[in-house]
């Protein structure tokens, strides 16, 4: 028999047990504390939403309870808390009043049932291709619906059938009689809104629930005689079973799709805005649709209101330090209990309290700094049209208003592609930008047809997308334009849409075409010959002149902000020593810019040692750069098939006297490889033998370095760091010597 014996130092996997006391104890420490914190803000909240639809106020705890329970349980999202939200009070109360009580809780099961549908056929993600202006207008548009209807009841009356009638009453009704719930009303939401600026350890009160015990409490204290909450004695009974109704399918179908939409809309709203918080954590959101849809089937079953991922909840939960879903479970075992146990505690609470409440809610879900972000991105009059028809129309009637200006914005910024002519001394360029389609040829013929006869012309173009349209249009017109005696030059930059349809080749996807370098990627040669190939004006002009046009054309305009902070003195963070070869460019293979390195080059990569006198100029720039530009680093960069190394190695070009004196500081890479064990690249010895030399040549130069005394004394004081580099250029490969000397490791791995 063998037997196992667990050391203290064992590293083995923890047990089953070790794992659910450690399940158990997050839970205690984290979940339970924000589950309370919840659950004290999702009472006040439940009681509301009823009070303001004009539903049982006991549905609105039943639908926390089974939000909680059943949404939780089977839902995607850990710390999403659902339950009866604002953002649907407009519809059910609309529901409600139409078909009556019954007739809602079917509403309700059968926005689940369809909730549950969207999820197996995995909706969800589309349902986030809506705009952004359109979910803030359409919750505007509810906040500002709920703000209309409560300010009634705050101040004493009752609110009307719409929205229109609440706002025409609502002069009458400030001016008018009020009696002792307009004090109760107004005092609730003026704690709300000086609540987050008491002192921190008041806060952890949460505003709802200190707003509407105050209000209470001053009630009772005063004995006032207010409307108050009307609980029944115990909970409905779980056989209650939803009524359909007698006629009017159509309208209640129309209310259950209403109600499937906006709720699964708020509640991936929600997921998504938790997943942010924790770091981009994916949540499946159609698992969450399903568990939405199940909660609201059960929730209108047994007389409840529908359930929605309520945001306020949900970043309660979050910011209570809530860690599983169990916070969630547990608010609702709360709730539960307090239904049970202190039914006759709530029947305190007067109705203007509640109606205060809603009116700071509403009030919130018009989102001023997401306004301000409507307003900079250019969809202010989307938003405005999908907060207007929500409050004076109906809340799909607002969304479609919405979708279909965003898709007339869309339609119309696709028509008037960037298409414009520039003159200058070089002849005409006609510059073309964005997508161009079939509905972009009217705009882009007028302008082609402005473009004088017989001119040299370049035809620029920076397109997203070419349909066959606009490359007829654009063809037809460059062929008229050459036969007629002028020049067309074609400066395609990106994917080639236009270069393969005058090939030949398919143009359908851009998955057809091989990648395209960006042309300050792209070498002289590669980027001029696809660019570059018919006649032109700019025929005769060598390949350094035509890259300081193209910089000057398309560069300097994204430079001159950084280069105009940088006239007046350099601050580098690197001394750059690396080879004169043309392959190697430091700033790419750094991914630096203009300020970064302060670079010196020469024939491989050598540094002279200080008491060498026969060159200065590696050691004046040495000086320099760390003596008055006080850089914090000094790199020494190598590469492979360095000719450098093959000159040092016998294979030098005869007649070249003034390499043979320069790489006599060389010398020593060769004495150091001779007398020490080969260095290794990334766990593996070069199979070339100028690629092993180049290593050693890299160490050796550091070390000359540490002999010029500019060096030793940073060295010495902490001020300096020396980095040895590689460069592999056939397989862009960078290394870096680790600081044993074993060798070089890849760049990004762990450096020793």
């Amino acid at each position: 028999m063998i037997e196992i014996v667990r050391g203290e130092h064992d590293t083995g996997p923890p047990s089953r047990r070790t794992k659910a006391n450690e399940t158990l104890q997050n839970i205690l420490r984290h979940d339970v504390p924000a589950s309370l914190v919840v659950f004290l803000v999702a009472v006040p909240l439940s009681l509301g939403v009823a009070l303001a639809v004009g539903a049982p106020l006991l549905a609105g705890l039943v639908s926390a309870v089974v939000g909680g329970l059943v949404a939780s349980l089977l839902g995607g999202s850990a710390l999403q808390v659902s339950g009866p939200s604002a953002a649907l009070t407009v519809v059910l109360a609309d529901t409600i009043a139409t078909y009556g009580w019954a007739v809602t809780c079917a509403v309700t099961v059968g926005a689940g049932l369809l909730q549950i549908l969207f999820g197996l056929l995995r909706f969800a993600r589309a349902a986030l291709a809506i705009s952004p202006a359109i979910v803030h207008g359409l919750l505007a548009g509810i906040g500002v619906t709920i703000v209309l209807g409560q300010l009634h009841v705050v101040l004493g009356g009752r609110a009307q059938g719409s929205a229109l009638a609440n706002f025409a009453a609502l002069p009458g009704q400030i001016v008018g009689h009020h009696d002792q719930a307009v004090l109760i009303g107004v005092l609730t939401v003026a704690i709300l809104l000086v609540w987050p600026k008491v002192p921190a350890p008041v806060r952890k009160v949460p505003g709802p629930l200190a707003a509407v015990t105050v209000a209470t409490g001053l009630s009772v204290a005063a004995g006032m005689s207010l409307p108050r909450v009307d609980l029944p004695a115990a909970l409905p009974s779980f056989g209650f079973v939803p009524q359909l109704p007698s006629g009017g399918w159509s309208g209640v179908a129309f209310a259950a799709v209403t109600v499937a939409l906006i709720a699964s809309l708020e509640s991936l709203l929600s997921a998504v805005s938790v997943d942010k918080l924790r770091g981009g954590r994916r949540t499946d959101l159609n698992r969450e649709l399903i568990g939405q849809g199940a909660g609201n089937v059960v929730s209108g079953v047994l007389g409840g209101l529908p359930v929605t991922g309520v945001i306020v909840r949900t970043m309660t939960n979050y910011e209570a330090g809530a860690k599983t879903r169990a916070s969630a479970l547990l608010h609702s075992c709360w709730i539960l209990g307090f239904c049970l146990l202190l039914t006759g505690v709530l029947r305190f609470i007067p109705l203007a309290a509640l109606a205060g409440l809603l009116v700071y809610v509403g009030a919130k879900l018009v989102n001023l700094p997401a306004l301000k972000e409507v307003l900079r991105h250019g969809d202010l009059a989307v938003y405005v049209v999908t907060l207007v028809g929500a409050v004076f129309v109906n809340l799909l009637t607002g969304v479609a208003a919405g979708v279909l200006l965003a898709l007339a914005f869309m339609l119309r910024r696709m028509v008037h592609s960037g298409v414009h002519v520039e003159a200058d001394e070089r002849g005409t360029r006609v510059v073309i930008e964005g997508a161009l389609t079939f509905l972009s040829v009217p705009r882009l013929t007028k302008v082609l047809a402005d473009v004088p006869e017989r001119a040299d012309v370049t035809l620029e173009l920076l397109v997203d997308y070419l349909d066959h349209a606009a490359f007829d249009c654009l063809r037809g017109w460059q062929q008229a334009h050459v036969k007629a005696g002028g020049t067309v030059t074609v400066d395609e930059i990106g994917h080639p849409w236009y270069g393969r349809g005058s090939s030949g080749e398919p143009t359908v996807r851009r998955s057809l075409a091989a990648r395209v370098l960006p042309r300050w990627l792209a070498p002289w040669s590669q980027w001029q010959a696809e660019h570059v190939s018919l006649p032109g004006p700019r025929d005769g002009a060598s390949p350094l002149s035509r890259g300081a046009s193209e910089f000057q054309r398309r560069t300097a305009p994204l430079l001159r902000d950084t280069l105009s902070g940088l006239a007046h003195g350099q601050q580098p963070h690197t001394l750059f020593i690396t080879c004169g070869d043309a392959r190697i460019v430091p700033n790419l293979i750094t991914t630096s810019g203009p300020g970064d390195l302060f670079a010196v080059r020469n024939i491989g990569n050598l540094v002279p040692a200080a008491g060498d006198g026969t060159d200065s100029s590696v050691g004046a720039a040495v000086e320099y750069a760390v003596g008055v530009l006080k850089v914090p680093e000094i790199v020494v960069c190598g590469h492979s098939s360095c000719g450098a190394m093959k000159a040092l190695l016998g294979q030098a070009p005869e007649g070249l006297t003034r390499l043979g004196d320069w790489l006599r500081h060389g010398e020593p890479t060769l004495r150091r490889r001779a007398s020490e064990a080969a260095l290794l690249l990334d766990g593996r010895r070069p199979p070339a033998e100028c690629d092993q030399l180049a290593l050693h040549n890299v160490v050796q130069q550091l070390d000359h370095l540490r002999t010029h005394p500019v060096v030793a004394d940073a060295l010495a004081a902490g001020d300096l760091t020396l980095t040895g580099m590689y460069f592999d250029v056939g397989a862009a490969q960078v290394s870096l010597l680790d600081a044993t000397r074993r060798g070089f490791v890849p760049a990004g791995s762990t450096v020793h």
